[in-house]
């Protein structure tokens, strides 16, 4: 079955993690997705981590399935037009570069909306073109520091620091992935295109405000920034007696039974901690209690008291264990597959599930400039004309 934006063709001129993140959400779930990479090595993810082959580490091979590339100098004017010609053919435009580079290359809305006026139009980098911020460059750890992430971890023990994973890029990533779909929706009831900006600063913002803008929220504030329940530093995996857990008690009944655990049922009616209220007030007492309790009963004995209460428990897992975690094989998360250049690789599949338009893993991650001349046919270059795009050096080709 083909997935929702089967016949839906991408020129996705993106690079490290943001926008080939999004991109690769809209290709495993059917998108024609075209990759241009730009000389001398394509996408700097190519070379983030260990590799089989040079340019093809196993980050950007997560990162870039179910895409075709092709290499353009878009420096030179041959190269502009030949992706021109690509655009013509497409649904989308999407980049990651700061608007003053996109545009001097030619590529900005205005000029490609010219030429393509039904074109959805996607522009994701660091801060709104509205504000002081518009012209600053950023990466994911400095969307951390400046959108409050790194900041709200410092109230838990004065130290601010990043979350493990490049939480800006694929969150943002998400939205824009999210913000295209809903363009395209737009467009195949109207035939109107239009242009998206998903800024990195604003988009992390948002997200972190959800719950942090707290009492803030209200005028005049009726607290600081910040949700407690997050903040307090006794939220965390706990001890056991062998080795860590998460317990997660959140309704009144999972708090009643897991005092009726602890042997102290009179908890539940203590005004500290009687209600979700006087819970939050009390975090941190509450928690304290919950992490000396944690270390009294090993893993197992916790996984078995929770789940008789129906309390939501789980170890601790390292990225390690999940690889052979019983569920996750069951569900197919991790996939073995074959790639013709890189023999066999494990690859993350597509978590979701619809069940009429499923998304798959139809190609994988492509060498640097693999699809030039197969893309360049599809829209009626000749063999001569590839020919001398790529003596020119407006087209790069990897080497046998």
């Amino acid at each position: 079955m083909a997935g929702p934006f089967a016949g839906i063709r991408v020129i996705d001129v993106t690079a490290v993690l943001l926008g080939p993140y999004a991109a690769q959400w809209l290709g495993d779930l059917g998108a024609d997705v075209i990759k241009v990479e730009a000389p001398p090595e394509g996408d700097s993810t190519r070379h983030v981590g260990p590799n089989r082959n040079h340019g093809m580490s196993g980050t950007f091979l997560n990162a870039n399935r179910n895409k075709r590339s092709i290499a353009l100098d878009l420096k030179q004017p041959a190269a502009k037009a030949a992706l021109d010609r690509l655009i013509a053919g497409a649904d989308v435009f999407m980049h990651n570069m700061r608007p003053r580079a996109i545009a001097k290359l030619g590529f900005d809305y205005a000029a490609v909306a010219k030429r393509k006026p039904d074109i959805v139009y996607c522009g994701a980098y660091g801060y709104s073109q509205k504000g002081r911020y518009a012209a600053r460059p950023a990466y994911d750890d400095l969307i951390q520091s400046h959108a409050g992430l790194a900041g709200m971890a410092a109230r838990i023990d004065g130290e601010p620091r990043f979350a493990p994973t490049v939480m800006a890029d694929k969150t943002v990533g998400l939205t824009a992935a999210l913000s295209i779909a809903a363009a395209l929706y737009h467009r195949a009831r109207t035939g109107q295109g239009q242009f998206i900006e998903v800024p990195m600063f604003e988009t992390l913002t948002a997200f972190m405000s959800i719950e942090h803008l707290y009492g803030a929220g209200f005028v005049p504030p009726l607290s600081k920034t910040g949700y407690g329940r997050l903040t307090t530093p006794y939220r965390r995996p706990y001890r056991s007696k062998d080795g860590f857990i998460t317990i997660v008690p959140y309704t009144d009944r999972h708090w009643r039974g897991l005092f009726e655990i602890a042997g102290r049922p009179d908890l539940a009616t203590d005004p500290r901690f009687h209600d979700y209220g006087s819970r939050t007030r009390n975090i941190d007492a509450l928690y304290r209690f919950l992490d000396e309790l944690a270390a009294s009963r090993s893993n197992a004995e916790w996984l078995r008291a929770c789940q008789e209460k129906e309390i939501p428990c789980a170890p601790v897992a390292d990225l390690d264990e999940l690889l052979q975690d019983e569920h996750l094989r069951e569900v197919g998360l991790f996939q073995r597959q074959n790639h013709p250049s890189e023999g066999e690789v494990l690859l993350t599949g597509v978590p979701v599930t619809l069940s009429a338009t499923p998304g798959e893993i139809r190609r994988p991650a492509p060498r640097f400039g693999e699809h030039g001349p197969e893309l360049l046919r599809e829209i009626g270059f000749s063999d001569a004309e590839i020919d001398s795009l790529r003596a020119s050096g407006a087209l790069l080709l990897p080497p046998n």
